[in-house]
């Protein structure tokens, strides 16, 4: 595995399901969401998270799916999104009386549309960072 891919595309991933993360659910789909308090560490929180996916999409392809690509890492990632997507909505359901399928449908196609940009992105970084080496 090349350390300096790994690092720079999961640093690159994170950033960007981030920045993602604000826009559908903090911006387009802020009335459908809670929203974060802002005096806990809500923030902090969301942010390792973010950071964590992106390293666990930069894991994947540079350990085992040698994904350097955008378009590559753009399907691979809508499929890990689909499947993220299911298993935290189904554990959602079954938490939450309150839930619907509406919003499970919009977090669904939320969740894979964010995983594939990210997928593409960490794909391209690590194409760009891996090919350097």
């Amino acid at each position: 595995m090349n350390t300096k891919s790994f690092i720079a595309a999961g640093l690159v991933g994170g950033i960007v399901d981030w920045l993602l993360g604000w826009l559908f659910y903090g911006i387009i789909f802020a009335d459908k969401f809670p929203q974060p308090d802002a005096e806990s560490n809500a923030m902090i929180y969301i942010t390792l998270g973010c950071l964590a996916f992106g390293f666990f999409i930069s894991y994947i392809y540079n350990k085992w799916a040698n994904i350097s690509t955008f378009g590559t890492g753009l399907k691979a990632g809508a499929i890990i999104g689909l499947f993220m997507g299911l298993i935290s909505n189904f554990f959602r359901l079954a938490e939450q009386a309150s839930e619907n399928f509406e919003m499970f449908g919009i977090d669904l196609a939320i969740s894979i549309v964010m995983a594939a940009l990210v997928g593409g992105v960490v794909g391209f970084v690590n194409g760009k960072v891996g090919s350097k080496s």
